[in-house]
């Protein structure tokens, strides 16, 4: 119980010392306030008002259809344009899509003839021009079905029909799915960086060497760190998934609260202890960020919340699995989307923690070996 105390009291102070830092307390609010809002709201990757020019060859019913088929707001109203502007609309950036519509386009559907529309794109716009064709050819197949004489053939019907019902986001909007993924990197990389700059400040500012004269062990001041500082992103974590993401942005929540806390836990007893490790590496605040930042932004992009794992080489796949992150992720994902219970995620969850064991008791190490130099 001694031991316990010490580690709570220590705890204390380091939630004190937190509390007369305003660079970390700023870190905080942004990382779960507009670190979260505004990428949900802005970086948008869907088609939204993407501007569409139309060059009709036809100029029959159906080609007038297929125009006034775009509409907000995933397509700005169509433009009719001759076909000698294509190149000089496309060089100026007016439009993101060009449509040429063939001549004797409704005369070849009416006879089962399958005509070519030719579908031209900007492709600097990278997010609108990688989706945009896909939704420009299910408007063009649905405008001109009614006028197309083959379609009851047998060599034209479909053999298989994807229907997709989407239970989480059926709307599939983007910003949701943001604005949770971010939640998931910035506790990544706030505990690193609290942790860490936690043991550097007691290094710089002289007040590990009052520690040290004190009958305390180095595990309980560890341990002090990793429970004050995980509390701290905890509240931060559970506050912007309430305030912002459910409030703010009106992103549903899909799985149980209690379980993603608990899993959270569990990450940031593994996630915490990386960060301090990390600081037993370095002298100084500028030397932990330049070795940080490369750690957080391997494991952001590895870790399966930007890029499937299963996209990866099977090399680093099977590197990536000693990185909590990375179950982190998957837990994270399975709870908050697709409400997963405990049992469905508790080997994640296992695994995180053993990984958090092996990094405590190798940090745990470092931590002495940085103690008795100090001394």
């Amino acid at each position: 119980m001694r031991h316990l105390l010490h580690i709570f009291q220590l705890g204390v102070k380091e939630l004190l010392s937190l509390a007369r830092d305003p660079v970390l307390l700023f870190l905080i609010l942004y990382s779960f306030t507009f670190s979260v809002y505004t990428p949900s709201k802005s970086a948008v990757m869907d088609v939204v008002n993407a501007s569409v020019a139309v060059v009709d060859e036809d100029d029959s019913a159906v080609s007038r259809q297929i125009r006034d088929a775009f509409l907000l707001p995933l397509f700005l109203p169509a433009v009719r344009i001759p076909f000698s502007q294509i190149n000089r609309a496309l060089d100026e950036g007016e439009y993101t899509f060009v449509i040429d519509i063939p001549p004797k386009f409704q005369h070849d559907l009416t006879k089962g003839v399958t005509p070519t529309v030719e579908i031209i794109t900007d492709a600097t716009a990278m997010s609108q021009a990688g989706r945009g064709p896909g939704y420009i050819r299910k408007i063009i197949n649905k405008e001109v079905e009614p006028y197309w004489s083959g379609k009851g053939k047998a060599s034209n019907r479909e053999l298989v029909r994807l229907v997709t019902r989407a239970r989480f986001n059926p709307n599939m909007q983007q910003g949701w799915f943001v604005a949770v993924n971010q939640i998931i990197n910035n506790i990544s990389v706030l505990a690193i960086f609290l942790t860490g700059a936690a043991v550097l400040r007691e290094r710089e500012h002289g007040t590990v060497e009052h520690l040290l004269v004190m009958p305390l062990h180095p595990y309980e001041l560890m341990f002090a760190k990793i429970w004050a500082n995980g509390a701290v992103v905890v509240g931060a974590a559970m506050a912007s998934l309430f305030v912002v993401v459910k409030a703010a942005i009106g992103v549903p929540v899909a799985g149980s609260i209690w379980l993603f806390l608990e899993g959270l836990g569990v990450y940031l007893f593994s996630v915490t202890a990386l960060g301090i490790m990390l600081a037993t590496m370095v002298r100084s605040m500028p030397q932990f960020g330049l070795l940080a930042f490369p750690v957080f932004i391997v494991m952001s992009l590895l870790s399966g919340g930007q890029t499937p794992l299963e996209s990866m080489p099977i090399a680093l796949q099977k590197i990536m699995q000693f990185v909590p992150s990375t179950h982190f992720v998957s837990f994270s994902q399975a709870v908050l989307f697709r409400n997963a219970n405990f049992g469905m995620v508790w080997r994640d969850m296992l695994k995180m923690f053993v990984i958090g064991c092996a990094y405590v008791a190798f940090t745990l190490t470092r931590f002495r070996k940085m103690l008795a130099a100090i001394q």
